[in-house]
């Protein structure tokens, strides 16, 4: 209507958008989605179940269905019962071959808190590790793997960020015609399964930091797969030639990302091609 004053529907979700990560990433924190596998609570059961007070769970509930996560019903006996979508059984279960959770959990209590100090790392132009977590951020990488429990983490949050988007980044383009491929910044090693299975006759070589190849062949790569096989920093900076290198998250840090890129043009052979994943990726994940 003429005269009608705006009103500011965008910027109230962009104020308020957070909200929805918090509810999202507090039920499954508390394990809301997994007690609810197969089978519907009342918010008074999974409050008592969970250790949570009734009114706090309900409350997370109603909102999970508001987003779509949960549905409610009410039984013979007149009570709300509640139980998991579809969605939410293929995303946020721990059991699921496409689960989140592991994502969920990092962006919970590790990227969440980096971002409370966003305007300090637009204003300084560097990470907020410090800040945020009290360890020497100089090194972003030595900031993210400052335990090796939190390098699991890291490598568990892109396993199931690979497992999910993967196969739809590798095959953007045809890489059958390359039988020897690098995954520079490989981590946990999801991407070269996806790789294998898209291009059976390749073969990948994942280059990463010593301890996040040596962690990655502990707990995400099977030696049965003769196809991926690894190549610490050191190696890979005397000595690699592929086919093609694919550089994937390299552009977490920009010096790191020069850096890898000047690398793996310094060991070009003829015929070798160069795919930069990450900024598909961060496309994709923007």
């Amino acid at each position: 209507m003429a005269g009608e004053e705006p009103y500011p529907r965008k910027i109230l979700q962009y104020m308020e958008g957070f909200l929805v990560s918090k509810a999202l990433f507090s039920a499954c924190e508390l394990g809301v989605f997994e007690r609810l596998q197969g089978s519907q609570w009342s918010a008074s059961d999974l409050a008592l179940s969970l250790g949570c007070s009734e009114d706090g769970m309900e409350r997370l509930l109603n909102t999970c269905v508001s987003l779509e996560l949960l549905t409610a019903r009410t039984d013979p006996h007149g009570a709300v019962v509640y139980s998991n979508t579809e969605m939410s059984s293929m995303f946020l279960l721990k059991s699921s071959p496409r689960s989140l959770c592991q994502s969920i959990e990092y962006s919970s209590r590790t990227i969440y808190l980096c971002w409370h100090y966003l305007s300090d790392a637009v204003r300084e132009g560097r990470n907020q590790y410090e800040k945020a977590f009290g360890v020497d951020s100089r090194d972003l990488f030595e900031a993210m793997y400052r335990s090796d429990e939190e390098m699991v983490k890291f490598m568990h949050l892109m396993n199931s960020v690979w497992n999910i988007c993967g196969r739809d980044v590798i095959t953007a383009f045809d890489l059958s015609p390359f039988r020897c491929i690098c995954d520079l910044g490989g981590c946990s090693g999801a991407l070269a399964k996806q790789c294998v299975s898209a291009f059976p006759q390749s073969t990948v070589t994942i280059f990463d930091l010593p301890k996040v190849v040596r962690t990655s062949q502990q707990h995400f790569v099977c030696n049965q797969d003769e196809r991926i096989c690894f190549c610490e920093e050191a190696e890979f900076l005397k000595d690699l030639h592929a086919a093609l290198k694919l550089i994937v998250h390299s552009c977490h840090d920009p010096e790191k990302s020069k850096e890898s890129h000047k690398a793996s043009e310094q060991s070009f052979i003829p015929n070798t091609n160069l795919y930069d994943i990450s900024k598909i990726h961060s496309k994709w994940i923007m």
